[in-house]
């Protein structure tokens, strides 16, 4: 480094009152002070890293300690003012607590404080990061800051207030520094670039300022680095996020779009390019955290306000207003709710770009399956008996209501369907429109190999293990051997391993109410097709518990009692009156009826 190179927020550090920038109110109140003359013995400046504290310390001392003071524009050339502005101990003595926490420390500096300042007015101690004092270091300073010397003022800063003891902190002036708005810390940036030639977009300066959590220094900081870039071209926003390891806003909108698009494949494929430009599996959730953050507030917010709120600029914000529309407010805290899930994991994982890669399936899998309001406001309507739904079965109408499903009179063909009357009906329930069945999870009980790869998947229990295999393509779904194939190697190489495959042979085994079922997972093969086929027109069937009925889908009478029995799931029967005939029994030909059974524990009246 160049012996005449000073860092920019050293040289650009502010060396009056008016130069502060973003901290109005401490300004005004300081300035009144000083014209007044009403300087107190001890003060306290806290808030967040960067945000001018010890600057305001510094510029504080050099206003009471000029010879032209105390001023509110100190003349900077006088030798107290040289002495500050480079750092020289002689009246104005800045200490660091976190080296000097120690109760000798403190003594040693207050056995010091009974001298009399060299060339200013004032002796003044700037104790930086005063938080790290231990409790006796606070106790022995506690006594002079009460009673301080006559020419004698303590300037106290900190970041972390609350640990700083009460009794120190009812003897100061306390000074809370506010974080400084993204407009301010710009609008400095923008003259620091101009006196600096810098070449710098106003994108850019705006991405710093972003990024700097409202401190100044930081975002000078950064500035600095980014200088040496400016030289040949122009400094984008798209460096700033290199230099900073983010993720650029364009890509996070196209990732989240494959995400609210339920689009898993396309989902991984732009995943694995911003995983192999270099992003960290752990800062890519964090980013894409804070996108669907940014989305929540685009969706709750006034617009005028969203880019204030989100620290975007305006092509960015109108993108999430365009986008609000594809997503409910629940759907997007859940999906924050499991990003936050799955950042946990990702940091204490070891492979923590296959939790990356769970993670962003799940996410790619679940968002068309939180619609929750239609579902809430129906089953409300439900619980409280004010409507019974109309529920359209192929050639049949059920009438659903709470508690109680009618069974529906027999059906002509269907060349001639009419909506028939029930049995049983109450006359106090208003009748309303079409009903259309909640996105619910059921076990599917037909013996094609799409139900069947619905039930096996309905039986595993991991969440994880189940978005994986949403990627996957059965090929044979059988009691005696189970195959199922994935595109791509990583994904078997990732279902083979540790307990996923277990999680596997147990849906299997519970599926076939056997053990050591033998299951498959490998890349497609050219039989496949073939073999598929075949499985589907020979699959087998799981096997069931308890009493089997005569024919698939019929209903079994049983003998009737005083007491009404509930509704038996497995062996899908209703209590009823024996039939007289055999013409008396009915069929269920549909699984929305079932399911409505299930979602309800319903039963069937005669």
């Amino acid at each position: 480094m160049s012996e005449n190179y000073v860092p920019l927020y050293r040289k650009y550090r502010p060396q009056t009152l008016d130069m502060l920038v973003g901290q109005e109110h401490i300004k005004k109140t300081l300035t009144s002070a000083i014209e007044l003359g009403k300087i107190a013995h001890a003060f306290l400046f806290t808030g967040p890293r960067g945000t001018g504290k010890t600057s305001t310390a510094r510029i504080l001392a050099k206003s009471l300690n000029c010879k032209n003071g105390p001023t509110i524009h100190p003349c900077g050339e006088c030798e107290s003012c040289r002495d500050i502005t480079n750092s020289v101990p002689i009246d104005v003595i800045e200490i660091d607590a976190a080296s000097n926490r120690k109760v000798e420390d403190t003594q040693n500096i207050l056995e010091k404080i009974q001298y009399v300042p060299v060339n200013g007015k004032y002796k003044i101690y700037i104790i930086d990061e005063v938080h790290m004092l231990t409790n006796h270091a606070f106790n022995a300073l506690l006594k002079t800051l009460e009673e301080p010397p006559k020419n004698v003022i303590f300037i106290l800063a900190t970041t972390e207030v609350h640990k700083v003891l009460d009794t120190i902190k009812s003897r100061c002036q306390r000074f809370d520094f506010r974080r400084i708005t993204t407009d301010d810390i710009v609008k400095h940036l923008r003259y620091i670039s101009d006196k600096e030639n810098i070449n710098i977009s106003d994108d850019a300066l705006f991405t710093i300022a972003k990024n700097s959590a409202g401190g100044m220094r930081d975002s000078i900081s950064l500035l600095d680095q980014l200088s040496l870039l400016g030289v040949s071209k122009q400094i984008t926003s798209d460096d700033v996020n290199a230099i900073l390891g983010r993720i650029s806003f364009d890509i996070l909108h196209e990732l989240s779009e494959k995400i609210i698009s339920s689009s898993p494949n396309e989902t991984i494929e732009i995943l694995s390019k911003i995983y192999n430009a270099g992003n960290e599996p752990l800062q890519i959730l964090t980013n894409l955290s804070e996108y669907f953050k940014n989305l929540l507030i685009a969706k709750n917010c006034r617009k005028d306000l969203l880019q204030e709120l989100t620290g975007l600029n305006e092509p960015q914000t109108e993108i999430l207003t365009k986008q609000k529309d594809s997503l409910e407010t629940q759907q997007i805290v859940f999906l924050l709710e499991r990003i936050t899930y799955y950042i946990k994991e990702v940091k204490l994982a070891t492979n923590q770009h296959l939790w990356l890669e769970v993670g962003v399936i799940d996410l790619a899998n679940m968002t068309e399956n939180t619609t929750l309001l239609d579902l809430q406001n129906r089953i409300k309507a439900l619980e409280e008996g004010n409507v019974v739904p109309k529920l359209a079965v192929n050639n049949t109408v059920a009438q659903v209501q709470p508690a109680v499903v009618t069974r529906p009179a027999p059906i002509p063909p269907a060349e001639t369907v009419e909506e028939p009357k029930t049995t049983t009906e109450p006359t106090s329930i208003k009748e309303v429109g079409e009903f259309t069945p909640p996105p619910i999870s059921k076990k599917s009980t037909g013996t094609d190999m799409k139900s069947l790869w619905n039930t096996l998947l309905a039986n595993v229990k991991s969440p994880a293990t189940k978005a994986l295999l949403n990627l996957a393509t059965p090929v044979k779904i059988a009691s005696d051997e189970v195959i199922i194939t994935f595109k791509n190697d990583k994904l078997v190489s990732q279902l083979n391993s540790n307990n996923k495959k277990d999680m596997l042979v147990d849906a299997a085994n519970i599926m076939f109410a056997q053990n050591d079922t033998k299951v498959i997972v490998r890349l497609p093969l050219a039989g496949d097709e073939a073999l598929q086929t075949k499985s589907a027109t020979t699959v087998s069937t799981p096997k069931e518990h308890g009493k089997k009925n005569k024919k698939q889908n019929e209903f079994v009478k049983e003998p009737k009692s005083t007491e009404e029995k509930p509704f038996n799931k497995e062996q899908e029967t209703i209590p009823s009156e024996q039939p007289k005939t055999n013409e008396d029994k009915k069929h269920i030909e549909s699984d929305q009826e079932k399911m409505i059974l299930d979602l309800f524990d319903g039963k069937y009246i005669e």
